[in-house]
């Protein structure tokens, strides 16, 4: 029997219908950046802050849906994957309390891979489809982070993590066809942080190497 979340509700006001018939394809992560699961979720009920996400995780595992799947939660800003823009009208955004400066809980982790089993069944989301905020909006945002453990969701079929089972290739074609957008300055960077978080110095070998896998892995789904 697969884990059950720790689950309630609280309604936020800041959502909309998903435009042109869209439905979600892709899963965002983001970092809270606030002191408290709770802080975070006030703030993202509040009217006038104008943001929302469908879900915040707390530390100790506990899940606070704030917005219906269907429906167009404002978490995503400006940014764009695959070279489409208005990713909140085909995402769904997972807030996890944290400030990005220390490891994410162990609980909050298990009750992120729960939750992102069940909606990756309901909307027939693939690995490649768990992006970070970072990836879409490169430059403007950072979250979830170089603490976020990518990896560990790759192990489980959760997102998607390079191997060593590709040879070298271009870079910007395969970052593109990945999802990232070449017209960020800052897309390198993104890219970097999520995949080679210690490396340092201008672009090599091993970054073409895990962007041809990455577009290797996404073509298998």
């Amino acid at each position: 029997m697969p884990p059950i979340l720790d689950m309630s509700h609280q309604p936020s006001p800041n959502f909309g219908e998903r435009r042109d018939g869209q439905r979600p394809e892709l899963i965002v992560i983001h970092y809270t950046a606030m002191d408290c699961a709770q802080a975070a979720i006030d703030w993202l009920c509040n009217p006038e802050a104008e943001v929302s996400a469908h879900y915040v995780i707390a530390p100790d595992g506990q899940v606070t849906q704030l917005v219906a799947e269907d429906m167009r939660a404002w978490h995503a800003g400006v940014g764009s994957w695959l070279g489409r823009d208005d990713v909140n009208s085909r995402s769904i955004g997972i807030e996890l309390s944290n400030k990005g400066d220390h490891p994410f809980a162990a609980k909050q982790m298990a009750a992120l891979e729960t939750l992102l089993e069940g909606i990756m069944q309901r909307w027939d989301i693939g690995p490649d489809g768990v992006i970070g905020h970072s990836d879409m909006s490169p430059g403007r945002k950072i979250d979830p982070g170089p603490k976020f453990d990518w990896l560990r969701l790759a192990r489980q079929g959760l997102a998607v993590w390079p191997d060593q089972k590709a040879e070298n290739a271009d870079w910007a074609s395969c970052a593109a066809q990945f999802g990232y957008d070449l017209e960020n300055p800052n897309c390198f960077d993104a890219f970097r942080a999520r995949f080679r978080p210690w490396a340092n110095g201008p672009r090599d070998a091993e970054d073409s190497r895990i962007a041809a896998r990455l577009v290797q892995l996404s073509r298998s789904d």
